[in-house]
């Protein structure tokens, strides 16, 4: 029966120190049954498929494997995106990011995007969702990580207006330019990558994760070469890890570019950085 999947899996999560594990355990319930989260029916039965496909499941959750991992989804922002272990799990910090460009796209007309570091395509895949007047290229250094975001792209029905290209901002250069440039570069300084929790350190990759000696150095070359890739009148935007928006802004400083706006996430940290140069 449901119910008894549903009391072992909350019993095993808690166990293994996992938080929320009732909601945990209620979202892989409504996967492997087909459920939505918020409905629970104690009375359900659990063919054998779905009590193998459910103990499997949780199994990879009890090894600290996301849940968004364990399951192939994750929500960000108004729309659902597929998942897996050659992206960045989206954070719910990085909306702050789609809000701030949104609100630029809407005021300043602007019609061509870029994402550096693209990923899931969670930041430029909800912009063109949300913004049907624009059209977006997605760049990334990983080929997986690309096919992720085409697939977030047909189910999002938005890859008429993107293109997704192999890129590494350190090395390549674009000969086109755009309205606005959006990126969630690595910023967790090298040392402390061991010390994050195993859901980030062991399942997100580590060039999504690791930013260098301070954590600047993907800002740094951010700062040197993405100016050439703006029309005038363009603006860039950057998530920032926890107190670093003040170091980020003298780096760009440093490079010729104006601190325009910073946003605060939920948490009231300073999350985004709006420049222009």
């Amino acid at each position: 029966m449901a119910d008894e999947f549903f009391n072992r899996t909350v019993a095993a999560l808690a166990a293994a120190g996992i938080d929320s594990p009732r909601l945990e355990a209620r979202i892989l319930l409504a996967h492997v049954t087909g459920m939505e989260s918020n409905v629970y029916d104690p009375g359900r039965k659990l063919s054998p498929r779905q009590m193998s496909e459910a103990g499997w499941l949780l199994e990879r959750r009890l090894a600290h494997e996301p849940l968004d991992k364990v399951i192939g989804r994750r929500d960000f922002y108004k729309y659902r995106f597929v998942v897996n272990r050659e992206v960045l799990s989206p954070r719910p910090d990085s909306e702050t990011l789609v809000e701030a460009a949104a609100e630029l796209i809407a005021e300043h007309r602007l019609s061509s995007l870029l994402e550096l570091g693209v990923g899931s395509g969670c930041l430029l895949l909800s912009l063109l969702a949300d913004c049907p007047g624009t059209r977006g290229v997605g760049a990334d250094i990983s080929p997986a990580a690309l096919a992720v975001a085409a697939e977030n792209a047909r189910r999002l029905k938005v890859e008429d207006r993107l293109r997704l290209v192999e890129f590494d901002y350190f090395k390549d250069v674009f000969s086109e330019r755009f309205d606005l440039i959006v990126s969630n570069p690595p910023y967790i300084p090298s040392a402390d990558v061991a010390f994050l929790a195993p859901e980030v350190k062991d399942y997100d990759p580590l060039s999504a994760l690791d930013g260098g000696a301070d954590g600047l150095d993907h800002y740094r070359q951010i700062a040197s070469v993405a100016g050439g890739w703006l029309n005038d009148g363009g603006y860039l935007v950057l998530e920032a890890g926890a107190g670093q928006a003040g170091d980020i802004a003298s780096v760009f400083a440093g490079s010729g570019w104006q601190t325009v706006g910073m946003r605060e996430d939920l948490n009231g940290i300073k999350r985004c950085v709006i420049l222009k140069k």
